[in-house]
């Protein structure tokens, strides 16, 4: 399970792990989401992740907190990025220069790359408002999740090398 502020290089990292592991690759957003940004209504959103995460194997990609204890259920391992509001922030203007004219593969179709001050208060406000809520969650994963914390970019290109 891959989770962690928007802009911290999750869906990147994801894209490279499934790369190297083979294992499949489930993006949150592109199941959340429908046509013109319309979410899942929350009931239906906790069954569908019940059934993404009902695989043998795999990487979920994303947030959403709201499905965390169902996630963590079914995982053996979590990388949390954590990485400073303004590595995310830059990460998410990257991402829009580079996404601006085409789809973004970890969004489904009718849902093109947005950058609004709504979004960007949240990464701002990530440290207070959802860090502190994940970091309870992951004291209360079991011993037998490994967590691994992701505070820089090389921290992420140390887990992939590791692979």
């Amino acid at each position: 399970m891959v989770i962690g502020s928007g802009g911290a290089g999750k869906s990147t990292f994801s894209r490279e792990l499934a790369t190297r592991t083979g294992l499949p690759l489930i993006h949150l957003d592109l199941h959340y989401w429908r046509p013109g940004w319309d979410p899942t209504p929350h009931d239906d959103w906790s069954e569908r992740v019940r059934q993404l995460s009902s695989g043998d194997a795999w990487i979920i990609d994303g947030n959403y907190g709201g499905s965390l204890a169902i996630r963590m259920q079914r995982c053996d391992a979590i990388v949390f990025f954590d990485m400073p509001r303004l590595v995310c922030l830059q990460g998410v203007l990257r991402r829009w220069l580079v996404y601006q004219f085409k789809p973004r593969p970890d969004l489904p179709e009718g849902c093109p790359e947005q950058l609004n001050v709504a979004f960007l208060r949240w990464i701002w406000n990530y440290p207070r408002d959802s860090r502190t809520r994940i970091a309870a969650a992951l004291q209360q994963a079991g011993s037998e999740i490994e967590v691994l914390t992701v505070r820089r970019r090389a921290d992420a290109r140390a887990i992939l090398n590791a692979v």
